[in-house]
């Protein structure tokens, strides 16, 4: 599977939601000036993103974006799923169980792509937004204390 420009934007800017979590909504401005994403786009996957249940958004002069959860609860495949659709890297493993393939039972590759969508679901659904948040703030301190990681 790969995850399309709507998959990593969106995670890009769940991230900006986590960072700023508990600090009011954010401006999809600020979201949007952040990540050098367009608002335009940014105003699309926000609305899917709100359609899921994963953020709301608050009109006025101090509105904008928030988490409707705590980073801690949001997990990366939560947001890919509202986003992408199922994780499964061939439609006739879809974990919805609706295959339309007359070799589904036969096909000799079939548990190799189950194995590989349960391996990608299992590293989206154990990071959460925190845990990215908490990485690039690792990171961060990394590179300002000039150490080095080879």
């Amino acid at each position: 599977m790969r995850i399309s420009t709507k998959g990593g934007y969106g995670i890009r800017a769940m991230y900006e939601l986590a960072m700023a979590h508990g600090q009011g909504p954010i401006p999809l401005k600020t979201v949007a000036a952040r990540q050098a994403i367009s608002e335009n786009y940014l105003e699309q996957l926000m609305r899917t993103l709100r359609r899921a249940g994963l953020v709301k958004g608050v009109r006025g002069a101090r509105g904008g974006y928030e988490l409707v959860s705590s980073p801690e609860k949001i997990r990366v495949g939560d947001v890919i799923r509202a986003l992408e659709g199922p994780i499964s890297p061939v439609s006739c493993v879809d974990q919805d169980g609706a295959s339309d393939c007359e070799r589904h039972e036969l096909c000799p590759t079939r548990d190799l792509w189950e194995r590989l969508r349960d391996s990608m679901t299992e590293v989206l659904d154990s990071t959460t937004l925190a845990d990215l948040c908490q990485q690039a703030l690792e990171r961060q301190a990394s590179k300002n204390s000039g150490e080095c990681h080879s």
